[in-house]
C-alpha cells in the first residue's frame, strides 16, 4: 500500500519499543536472509503511534544502518492503529486504473477523516464473495500527517522511504512465504506488540478481515507499575527478568493481562465469524515480542478453542548458520516477523 517504484530495500519495523532491520535477497524459490538487527528505544519514544521522540528513533535507526553495514539506502516500512483504516469492500467490476480514478470520491464513505487528510491505497482481491457479480477490493487509508511524519524520520535517519506498507500485511507476507494451508483453511495470524495488536484473517492468501486492538506489552507494564508502586522503566525491567517471572504479585499481573488480551482477541476473531457463519478459524500464528510472556499463548488457545503456535518467519528462509546463530534467529523470531515481511516487498508489489 502506498507504494513507490523500487527494486532492492531493507525493511524497517518501528515499534513502540523497538526499531527492528531485516533486509533478505531473493534467491530461486524463496529468500535469504542478508541482515538483520533490533535496537531498543527510550520508553515512550512513540505514544499512540506518535513520534513523541523523533531524534531516538532516528538515532536507533542510524545505529543499525552503521551496526549490520547496510548500503541499501530505500526501506520499507508500515503503520497500523487508529490512523489506519482498513475496509474490505464490493465495487462494480473494473481495471485497477478506472478504480484508481474513483478510488477517492468512492471511498470518502467509509472513511472516518476528512478525504483530505488521507492518502489512499487499494488492493483487487477478485470476484466477491458475497457477490459474485462484483469485486472485492481491500481499502486503506492512512492519515497524510503520519505518512509525513514517516518520509520525514527515514529521510533524517540517511534512508528514503519507497513503501509504506501495514502492519497486518507484512504479517501475511511472512506467513504465506513459510507456510502452506490447504485453500479451504481460515488462519488467523495475530502480531502482538508492545502498544497494539494487529489481527489478520485470511483464507487461501486473500484477507478476510482485519483489526487493530489498542492492547499489547505495554499493559502488563503498566499493570505492574500500579501494582507494586514503581517506576516504569523499573516495571519494565520487572516484567523481563527473571525476578519478575518467580514473584508471585508479578505473576499474578501477566496472568490477568493474558486474561484479557486472550478475550480481546476473542471478540474481535468472533466478531468476523459471527459475521461469516460459515467459516471457522482453523488455527491463529502469533507473533510480537509481547508473544515470548508466560503462559499467554497457552491462555489464548484455552479462550478460542483452536491451536495456537508462535510463527517461524525464518522457516523457509535461507541463511548461513556461521553468520546466523540458530538460537539468535529463534529467541529474535517474535519481535522481527514485521520487518521481515518488510523486506519481502518489491517494486510492482500491490
Amino acid at each position: 500500500m502506498f507504494l513507490f517504484k523500487n527494486k532492492n530495500l531493507v525493511g524497517i519495523d518501528v515499534g513502540s519499543s523497538s526499531v527492528k532491520l531485516v533486509q533478505l535477497k531473493e534467491c530461486k524459490g524463496g529468500y535469504e536472509l542478508v541482515k538483520i538487527g533490533m535496537a531498543p528505544l527510550p520508553a515512550e519514544a512513540i505514544v499512540d503511534k506518535a513520534h513523541m521522540d523523533s531524534a531516538a528513533i532516528v538515532a536507533a535507526i542510524r545505529s543499525l544502518i552503521k551496526t549490520l553495514d547496510v548500503k541499501v539506502q530505500q526501506a520499507a516500512s508500515s503503520v497500523s492503529g487508529n490512523s489506519v483504516i482498513i475496509r474490505k469492500i464490493s465495487y462494480p467490476v473494473m481495471t485497477a486504473d478506472e478504480l484508481d480514478e474513483q478510488i477517492n470520491w468512492e471511498a470518502e464513505q467509509y472513511i472516518p477523516f476528512d478525504i483530505n487528510d488521507v492518502n489512499i491505497g487499494f488492493h483487487i482481491l477478485g470476484s466477491g464473495e458475497a457477490e459474485p457479480e462484483n469485486m472485492d477490493v481491500i481499502l486503506v487509508a492512512a492519515k497524510k500527517d503520519i505518512i509525513n511524519d514517516y518520509l520525514t524520520l527515514f529521510k533524517e535517519a540517511g534512508m528514503t522511504l519507497v513503501v509504506l506498507d501495514v502492519d497486518a500485511f507484512a504479517l501475511q507476507n511472512v506467513f504465506e512465504a513459510n507456510y502452506n494451508p490447504t485453500p479451504e483453511e481460515v488462519i488467523a495470524l495475530a502480531n502482538i506488540g508492545d502498544a497494539v495488536t494487529n489481527l489478520n484473517i485470511v483464507r487461501n492468501g486473500v484477507t478476510l478481515f482485519t483489526r487493530d486492538i489498542q492492547l499489547g506489552g505495554s499493559q502488563y507494564t503498566h499493570e505492574i507499575q500500579k501494582k507494586l508502586t514503581m517506576k516504569l522503566d523499573e516495571a519494565e525491567k520487572l516484567k523481563v527478568s527473571d525476578a519478575g517471572a518467580n514473584d508471585e504479585t508479578v505473576l499474578a499481573v501477566i496472568l490477568q493481562v493474558n486474561e484479557t488480551l486472550s478475550m480481546e482477541l476473542f471478540r474481535s476473531i468472533n466478531f468476523y465469524v459471527a459475521n461469516n457463519s460459515e467459516d471457522r478459524i482453523t488455527k491463529l500464528y502469533v507473533s510480537g515480542g509481547c508473544s515470548k510472556t508466560p503462559f499467554l499463548l497457552d491462555t489464548i488457545q484455552k479462550r478460542l478453542g483452536v491451536p495456537v503456535e508462535n510463527i517461524n518467519p525464518f522457516q523457509k528462509i535461507i541463511y548461513s548458520d556461521k553468520q546466523f546463530a540458530p538460537g539468535y534467529l529463534k529467541n529474535l523470531a517474535p519481535h522481527i516477523t514485521v520487518a521481515v515481511g518488510l523486506a519481502m516487498r518489491r517494486h510492482g508489489d500491490k
